[in-house]
């Protein structure tokens, strides 16, 4: 097979129903009910799906006496579609909201630290000018969100770059490091420690993030580099809820950013552990495509961002 063009969407006169039909299929698994869904027979929708792939000369969906599936290449297709219209929903959104004399819509996808402190006082004086902006807000790790950003989910990011994605095709604003530490529950045999270890650490459970998660990979990197076995219990999760609800309950300790932990650990409930060593992970900063135009909106918030850095630069200097 040969490749497919740069304007391949226009030769095979790719339209919005198609993307429609695409995302209601990924959805129901069912031809018929994905047709209902878009107010058309199914003879119509097999024959509009048909002709696509017959156009592109690849098989989409694995078709099967109860339903449908996408292969590899529908699932690509799936993903790009949604991205697709949800950019035009903002844009709706976005034209109405101009329209009413209001500031439109920007989305953002942030990893935790800023999430609990900067991002959520930049919000807080932007809505000071623009109160009916409209806000979405995302947490996650970075190399789950900058591929989201690429494909048109967020107006910008507060995360990392990974090192697969190619750093010409951003622009990054360097913010600064998240500090970590570990945390435990109040009546934990080391919660009144005045100084800790590793050794003395390593004989109760831990819940972290998975492996391969930028903070994981500092925690093992800690314990390498003091020549210590990991804990020989380790739960897995990426959500902090859930880490802190282990915590509250048993002698697990886990370790979060000290932002999130100063937040979210109160004092009569939990312990932030006397670690004698720094620990930190790479910088984050604010990630926007370099090839794209940031809405009113979504300007507006980066601005208040910036500042807001800025402040607590000079506040620290």
């Amino acid at each position: 097979m040969s490749p497919l063009p740069h304007d391949w969407f226009m030769r095979v006169r790719l339209k919005l129903r198609h993307l429609q039909l695409f995302i209601a299929l990924d959805d129901l698994r069912n031809l018929h009910r994905a047709a209902e869904r878009l107010g058309m027979s199914q003879p119509a929708a097999s024959k509009l799906l048909g002709e696509l792939e017959g156009q592109l000369g690849l098989a989409l969906f694995e078709r099967h006496p109860r339903g449908i599936t996408p292969n590899w290449y529908g699932e690509t297709v799936i993903r790009h579609a949604r991205g697709i219209l949800s950019s035009l929903h903002q844009a709706g959104d976005e034209l109405n909201a101009l329209q009413a004399g209001s500031a439109g819509s920007v989305s953002v996808g942030t990893v935790m630290a800023p999430a609990v402190t900067l991002l959520t006082s930049a919000v807080e004086r932007v809505h000071r000018d623009r109160p009916n902006l409209k806000v979405s807000i995302d947490v996650d790790v970075s190399h789950e969100l900058i591929p989201r950003l690429v494909e048109g989910e967020f107006d910008f990011a507060i995360a990392r770059i990974p090192s697969t994605l190619p750093a010409g095709d951003f622009v990054f604003e360097e913010i600064g490091e998240e500090a970590l530490c570990f945390v435990c529950r109040a009546g934990h045999p080391l919660a009144d420690r005045a100084s800790l270890n590793l050794e003395a650490m390593v004989e109760y459970p831990w819940v972290l993030q998975p492996p391969g998660a930028l903070m994981r990979q500092r925690v093992d990197h800690l314990f390498l580099h003091h020549g210590v076995a990991l804990p020989r219990q380790i739960i897995d999760t990426p959500d902090i809820l859930v880490a802190l609800a282990m915590v509250d309950k048993s002698d697990t300790v886990t370790v979060t950013t000290r932002q999130v932990a100063e937040l979210l650990c109160d004092q009569p409930r939990f312990r932030i552990l006397p670690f004698p060593e720094a620990l930190s992970v790479q910088p984050y900063g604010l990630v926007s495509l370099r090839e794209q135009r940031l809405s009113p909106g979504a300007a507006a918030l980066m601005s208040a961002l910036r500042d807001l850095i800025r402040e607590h630069r000079d506040a620290h200097s």
